[in-house]
């Protein structure tokens, strides 16, 4: 574990390395997974360490109170942290404490009691078709050596065209290259799916792994940097602003919504929910049933905007308003 900002003691510090390990080793959580918990749990600490005005035991943490919770919670709020963020850390912090509980190190009763924050309902962003292969393809003219063109249009071509998340397709090393069979994803949870690659798709990466530079090994990155090491997120996203103020995008217009645009057209196209379940590897269909509602709105719009009737209505309404004489 990196070092923490906060000063604690050495069973809290034990327990802390513990934790990370059953994290990655026994959860299989995602490396964002275990990254986002560990700095959640190490700013509630450094929270309560400064509350307390001395380092952090597992006594420390085990007679933490609801008032305590609720003051670490309220100052995330006042900090300006985004409901989301602050149900996500309240979730990394039960998580970790619920471990220390099950390992027999310390209990905490009152973090039960905190409720987290309401979130409100939002629905994914797709992109339309038009736009979402007008990414794909105008990502071939990024600036810089032409190889890093070549690699934008095939990340972002598995993303539409395999709806993967970001971090699984820069987790893909050179053994996980598509094969006629599809391509093998570890998603969240290490559960692993077999995806199906369309023609087009393969295509980009073969473009994409002639020009690429670097080591050849089986287990050497697919994606790379420009220093030859695996390709960052913030890299790619970066990118995907590029893009974004040279097509006209709206700010939503992200990695993760080529993978939403991906889902939706496949239902507008006649997918079902399973399936596209299977092909998002979504462990609930619940999650996968927010895009019936980007579907069904899409529809509205459609028949607001093209039926008949409302285009008269609309015709009206514009003639009205120009006949009325100014007051």
């Amino acid at each position: 574990m990196t070092a923490l900002p906060f000063i604690c003691a050495a069973d809290l510090s034990a327990a802390l390395e513990s934790w990370r390990d059953w994290l990655e080793r026994e959860k299989n959580a995602s490396r964002h997974t275990v990254r986002a918990y560990q700095a959640d749990v190490s700013a509630f600490l450094t929270f309560l360490g400064s509350h307390l005005g001395q380092a952090i035991s597992l006594n420390d943490l085990s007679a933490s109170s609801l008032s305590d919770f609720r003051s670490w919670m309220s100052r995330q709020a006042i900090d300006g942290r985004a409901a989301a963020s602050r149900a996500r850390a309240l979730s990394g912090v039960r998580n970790f404490l619920k471990w220390l509980d099950r390992d027999g190190r310390m209990h905490n009763s009152a973090v039960a009691l905190v409720h987290a924050p309401r979130l409100p309902h939002k629905l994914p962003r797709p992109l339309s078709e038009s736009r979402a292969r007008n990414v794909v393809f105008e990502a071939l003219n990024a600036p810089g050596e032409n190889w890093i063109g070549l690699r934008d249009r095939a990340l972002f071509g598995l993303l539409y065209g395999c709806g993967l998340r970001i971090d699984e397709a820069l987790s893909l090393n050179l053994e996980n290259l598509p094969r006629e069979e599809g391509l093998r994803v570890i998603g969240k949870g290490r559960k692993e799916r077999l995806v199906p690659v369309l023609p087009i798709c393969a295509a980009m990466v073969e473009a994409y792994m002639k020009e690429r530079p670097g080591s050849p090994e089986k287990d050497a990155p697919l994606f790379l940097g420009v220093r030859g090491e695996r390709l960052h997120q913030g890299v790619a996203q970066r990118a995907m602003r590029e893009l974004r103020k040279a097509l006209g995008l709206p700010d939503t217009a992200t990695p993760h919504a080529l993978r939403h645009s991906f889902a939706t057209h496949l239902l507008q196209n006649g997918a079902n929910l399973r399936e596209i379940q299977d092909l998002l590897g979504h462990a609930s269909l619940s999650t996968t049933q927010r895009y019936t509602e980007v579907d069904a709105r899409s529809l509205m719009e459609a028949h607001r905007a093209f039926h008949p009737r409302n285009i008269e209505a609309a015709r009206k309404e514009k003639e009205q308003k120009e006949n009325t004489p100014l007051a």
